[in-house]
């Protein structure tokens, strides 16, 4: 078995992000929640209970990170960068959970409207406003390259949100008077949460079942491969995320003539800066002796996917599917 690794990742340090955005929204829940108590809003203390939520998935997220970076084991050979992916997972649960609670407690208020203190609602919520923005952007850097970071952010940003619309029934109960619009406030924040947190549950349930990664394109990375001179069959290629920043593939590639190990690094270094993919393992193999490229049982389901031969002129090409 020939193979080649690509290891280029240095995953930016978050540590300082995670600490002060910790620190200031646990503050923050302490004081949402006393005031919310003390001016009877549902609103205040839906946004205290979901910003709590928001505390410990930073909590989980930082903790999966340190985790991430602990040596691999005979045990744990890929180490436990997989934490990353379950923390997310979890993150998103968390977010579910404040759907149901404020959704619950805000649908017993539409029956029976009770009196709140709409200028209190405003100013606590008008700080919730500027903390959840601040912490947000300590996040931003990374959200578009780690489902982990991805998880933070989208929790803090959603609570920015969150918080403005407390502000605004706030605003209307202190003119108008209608209390009923706390309760109503209240289960658009949990619709707001939900928006927020879908993606994120099903990207991270993606991963967690070893699927591909939504920005890598595994038909591409099988055209390529197909493609590369001297490759007679591809078979076997899998690709999955060891973490929430760091992609896995493995291949088996025919060739009869065999594959140096010039061959394996340009082709590692290729998937890495085309295709994101960092950990390339590929078994060069000089003949198909298991038949996995010629199977003639072209609708049976495979035992992994694919097994193509590259196009060849005059040829019909044959899409085989091990059984």
């Amino acid at each position: 078995m020939a193979h080649e690794h690509a290891h280029s990742h240095a995953p930016t340090n978050f540590n300082r992000a995670f600490a002060i955005g910790i620190v200031l929204n646990l503050a923050f829940v302490i004081i949402e929640a006393a005031y919310g108590t003390i001016s009877n809003s549902l609103a205040l203390i839906a946004d205290a209970g979901h910003n709590l939520s928001d505390v410990m998935t930073l909590v989980l997220a930082w903790g999966a990170m340190a985790l991430a970076n602990r040596s691999a084991t005979a045990r744990h050979t890929f180490g436990f960068k997989k934490g990353t992916i379950l923390a997310s997972f979890i993150s998103a649960l968390f977010l579910c959970m404040a759907i149901g609670v404020i959704i619950w407690e805000a649908l017993g208020r539409l029956h029976s409207p009770v009196p709140v203190h709409g200028m209190t609602i405003t100013i606590v919520a008008a700080i919730g406003v500027v903390i959840n923005t601040a912490t947000a952007l300590l996040f931003m850097a990374g959200r578009k390259n780690d489902l982990n970071i991805k998880g933070a952010f989208l929790h803090m940003a959603a609570d920015a949100a969150v918080s403005g619309g407390v502000v605004v029934s706030g605003l209307l109960i202190t003119y108008t008077g209608w209390n009923i619009l706390d309760p109503v406030i209240s289960i658009a924040i949990a619709l707001v949460i939900l928006v927020a947190g879908w993606g994120l549950l099903k990207d991270s349930m993606h991963l967690s079942m070893a699927g591909v990664p939504a920005q890598i394109d595994a038909t591409a990375v099988l055209d390529y491969l197909t493609g590369l001179p001297g490759v007679q069959c591809v078979h076997d290629l899998h690709i999955w995320a060891a973490s929430t920043t760091e992609n896995v593939l493995t291949a088996h590639l025919v060739m009869e003539s065999g594959g140096g190990d010039e061959f394996l690094h340009q082709t590692a270094e290729y998937l890495h800066h085309h295709f994101d993919i960092h950990h390339t393992t590929i078994q060069i193999e000089r003949s198909d002796i298991s038949g996995a490229c010629h199977t003639e049982n072209i609708s049976g389901q495979g035992r992994c996917w694919p097994g193509r031969l590259p196009d060849i002129p005059d040829t019909p090409q044959k899409t085989a599917y091990d059984i």
